[in-house]
């Protein structure tokens, strides 16, 4: 990964477990195909997010899977992979475990409508919130 890649984001991963590496760098390759002009960066000290006219998703290893935050909470899911967070207020989560098959499409399709909502004025402005 080059020319987008954030060091604070190759540190992130680099300092996971293999199983947990081979899912960060599937999802990163994923935020990176969404759209190019999705940035990296650091928030939280060390917490990798993806932003685009505002927050887009962001990654955190935990012990047993990796969760991949998505911050808009009406964007649509109409594969069923979104596994977490159906009542928060500001994001959902897909929760990747080590020999979770990641649905490609699925995934692109989320971000894509998160970051077509951010262009428009964020998922707030859209729902009145």
């Amino acid at each position: 990964m080059t020319g987008r890649a954030h060091p604070g984001v190759d540190a992130y991963i680099a300092q996971l477990p293999e199983w947990q590496q081979s899912i960060c760098r599937q999802l990163r390759e994923l935020i990176r195909a969404t759209d190019p002009d999705i940035e990296e960066t650091i928030k939280r000290t060390v917490q990798p997010y993806f932003v685009l006219q505002g927050n887009v998703c962001a990654l955190l290893a935990t012990k047993d899977h990796i969760n991949l935050f998505l911050y808009d909470p009406t964007v649509s899911d109409p594969h069923g992979i979104i596994n977490q967070g159906h009542g928060n207020a500001t994001g959902r989560t897909i929760q990747v475990y080590e020999h979770d098959a990641i649905n490609r499409d699925a995934v692109i399709g989320i971000l894509t409508e998160i970051v077509a909502h951010n262009r428009q004025g964020g998922w707030r402005r859209l729902s009145g919130s």
